[in-house]
C-alpha cells in the first residue's frame, strides 16, 4: 500500500500558519504528517519551487496566485483599482504592508464569523511591498500536477484571475462560494480537494 503523502500548507499575504488550523485537525485526524510553518512574507513561495522539486508531487493552490514566469502581481494587475480587501493597505517605513480591521473582516475574511476574523487581524504578518514586483522564475507548476480552489467571492485577488491560472495550469479545479479565506470558512471543501490530490498522486506513484 502507498503511503499517503506528506502534507505542507503554505499561508499567504496578511495571514499565518493558524489559518489552517481546521484543516490541520482535519487532516491529522485522516493519518496525515501535516506542517503549517510561519513563512516570512518576502515572495512567493509554492509557485517558486520552481522545476528542483525531488520531494513535491503535486500543488494545490487555494485561492491564490498562480504566477507565470516573467509575471508579477503588480504587472498582472495593471491599471486597475485594487481590489477591495487590499485598497486601503497600511504601508510602514519598512515597507511592510498590513490591513486594516474593517478591510480584513469586511473583505478579505468577509464570509468568517466577524469575532473570528478580528483574531485573525491580530495574527495577520505583514507582507513585504517588495513582492508585488517580484518577477516570477520558472514556476513549479509547469513541472508537477496541480489542483485549484477557486473562491468565486473573493475580495483580495479577483475570481476570474483565478480561474485564468488554474485553466493555464491545468489544474483540477472547484470552485466555492467563498471569500479569500477558504481555508477557514471553507475547510471540508479544501480537505475535499488536498485529499483528491493526495489521492491522485499516490496512484502515480503506486
Amino acid at each position: 500500500m502507498t503511503e499517503q503523502p506528506n502534507v505542507v500548507l503554505i499561508h499567504g499575504a496578511f495571514a499565518d500558519g493558524s489559518s489552517w488550523s481546521a484543516v490541520v485537525e482535519a487532516l491529522q485526524s485522516k493519518g496525515y504528517d501535516v506542517t503549517a510553518p510561519q513563512f516570512p512574507l518576502f515572495g512567493q513561495v509554492m509557485s517558486a519551487l520552481g522545476a528542483d522539486t525531488a520531494n513535491v508531487v503535486g500543488l494545490v493552490y487555494i485561492a491564490g496566485f498562480g504566477l507565470d514566469e516573467g509575471e508579477s502581481i503588480a504587472a498582472l494587475g495593471g491599471d486597475a483599482p485594487p481590489a477591495p480587501a487590499l485598497a486601503n493597505l497600511i504601508v510602514d517605513e519598512q515597507g511592510f504592508g498590513r490591513l486594516p480591521e474593517d478591510d480584513f473582516v469586511s473583505h478579505f475574511a468577509a464570509d468568517v464569523d466577524p469575532d473570528n476574523a478580528k483574531v485573525m487581524h491580530a495574527a495577520q504578518q505583514p507582507v513585504s511591498m517588495s513582492v508585488f514586483d517580484d518577477i516570477m522564475g520558472t514556476p513549479a507548476w509547469r513541472s508537477l500536477p496541480s489542483w485549484y480552489l477557486v473562491a468565486a467571492n473573493d475580495e483580495a485577488i479577483v475570481p476570474d484571475a483565478e480561474r485564468m491560472f488554474a485553466e493555464r495550469m491545468g489544474a483540477e479545479t472547484v470552485e466555492v462560494p467563498s471569500s479569500h479565506v477558504a481555508m477557514v470558512s471553507h475547510p471540508d471543501a479544501v480537505l475535499e480537494l488536498i485529499e483528491a490530490a493526495a489521492r491522485a498522486t499516490a496512484s502515480a506513484r503506486a
